[in-house]
């Protein structure tokens, strides 16, 4: 089931500020990092982006991985805070968490 993004998630509540602490920046970036660190990771990341939308069960239909798999790379994506999910009767729906995403693309500017 695909429902458009802002049927199931509302405005993202995460700055997309990155702390001015180098320390805390480094530490941010290193979280978010870690959670992309898995190809499978990444391509929800990209899917997601792609749809622009919340999906349900395409997520694992996309993916050449288990529905098992799928969701414990959906836990860590969304522990990270990249990722938002609702439930939807049985179902959790995923959509892209925008601010995580603008926080972990500043951090990266802010590496050079």
């Amino acid at each position: 089931m695909t429902r458009y993004a802002s049927e199931c998630c509302p405005p993202s509540q995460t700055s997309s500020e990155p702390l001015r602490d180098e320390d805390a920046a480094n530490a941010q970036l290193a979280r978010l990092a870690k959670a992309l660190g898995h190809p499978a990771r990444v391509a929800i990341i990209r899917l997601l982006l792609r749809r622009d939308a919340c999906i349900c069960g395409e997520i694992v239909e996309e993916l050449p991985l288990a529905q098992s798999t799928v969701s414990q790379h959906l836990k860590q994506l969304k522990e990270a805070g990249l990722i938002r999910g609702e439930v939807d009767g049985p179902r959790v729906c995923y959509c892209v968490d925008e601010g995580a995403i603008a926080l972990l693309r500043a951090l990266i500017e802010g590496l050079g």
